[in-house]
């Protein structure tokens, strides 16, 4: 792999996108040990509230260990406007997380960590446009692999055992009040890993999912191990003190999510697939089923959860 960025490169400096993450991480180890420290330079956006304090931390923590140099980006308000007509994490991907490193790579390749185990390394290309992903070809346990192999496995923030770190995925509605959808899903979800980390436990999972209508916000946590009565009640407590969340229920058994989907969803069977199966059942601490259902709203370009039933108490 060495040999092939290379050779891909030419040897030419490049830029990574870099989250912190596993798999930015052993993109970014390979490029320093193909090219050398001076060539690569780390780029992250930075999505300010809808940004982990703990990832935070772990990005300047990584790059500090590879020995590269690393500038941030600002991408909170571009958020604003790409999830305002409902959930849209490719977009956001394409458009602030690659597009705004491209835009000041300077005409420079731009390294990805996209891999088998995502939408991106299933449908895209190994060299496109300006892009480079070394790691197209792995999935996520040989990427794992690598990362003990170079010795540059980076601490997990405790949201989720596989792709983590960005609390507006989350948010299951349209952002369309940052103030009060935006602070809800920013908030509960920094909340939930600090009552968690103070009860002195590691969550395999940890979410505060943002549903319900557009005037109403309901969270539906999801912690796993499954938390015990003295702990659900801490954690019930301290998002119920949240201003802009107006329910709380803590899942505790199988659910079905009721879903207003825009017509390019209600009507491609692949779509609705994979935001069930790919998109919203790793993120639940139970089964969830979705009751895919048309819009009304002619602004929803995506999909919007707007209530759950529970087979149990939750």
């Amino acid at each position: 792999m060495v040999e092939e960025i290379r050779t891909t490169t030419d040897g030419h400096p490049v830029v990574v996108a870099f989250s912190g993450g596993l798999d930015s991480t052993v993109t970014a180890a390979l490029a320093r040990d193909a090219l050398g420290r001076d060539r690569v330079l780390l780029i992250t956006v930075n999505m300010g509230i809808y940004a982990y304090t703990r990832g935070n931390e772990i990005v300047l923590e990584v790059a500090e260990r590879l020995g590269l140099p690393q500038r941030c980006l600002l991408g909170q308000f571009k958020q604003h406007r790409v999830q305002a007509a409902g959930p849209a994490c490719n977009r956001c991907t394409r458009e602030i997380k690659l597009g705004m490193v491209k835009a000041v790579a300077g005409g420079r390749l731009v390294l990805t960590g996209a891999n088998r185990s995502d939408t991106w390394g299933q449908f895209g290309l190994k060299v496109c446009n300006g892009y480079y992903a070394p790691l197209l070809d792995l999935e996520k346990p040989e990427i794992g692999t690598l990362a003990d192999a170079l010795g540059v496995r980076p601490p997990r923030i405790g949201e989720n055992p596989g792709r983590e770190g960005c609390k507006l995925k989350h948010l299951l509605k349209p952002l369309a009040a940052p103030e009060y959808h935006g602070r809800a899903v920013a908030r509960a979800n920094e909340v939930v890993l600090t009552v968690l980390r103070e009860a002195g436990v590691t969550p395999d999972l940890a979410n505060v999912k943002i549903i319900g209508p557009l005037g109403r916000n309901i969270g539906l946590v999801n912690v796993r191990p499954a938390p015990n009565a003295e702990l659900r009640g801490r954690l019930t407590a301290a998002l119920r003190a949240i201003e802009q969340l107006d329910e709380v229920h803590v899942v505790a058994g199988p659910l079905t999510l009721v879903a207003k989907a825009s017509p390019a969803i209600l009507n491609d069977p692949h779509a609705r697939y994979w935001i069930e199966h790919g998109r919203l059942a790793p993120d639940f601490a139970a089964p969830v089923t979705v009751d895919w259902q048309p819009t009304s709203n002619t602004r929803l370009g995506t999909f919007q959860i707007v209530g759950f039933r529970s087979a149990g108490p939750a």
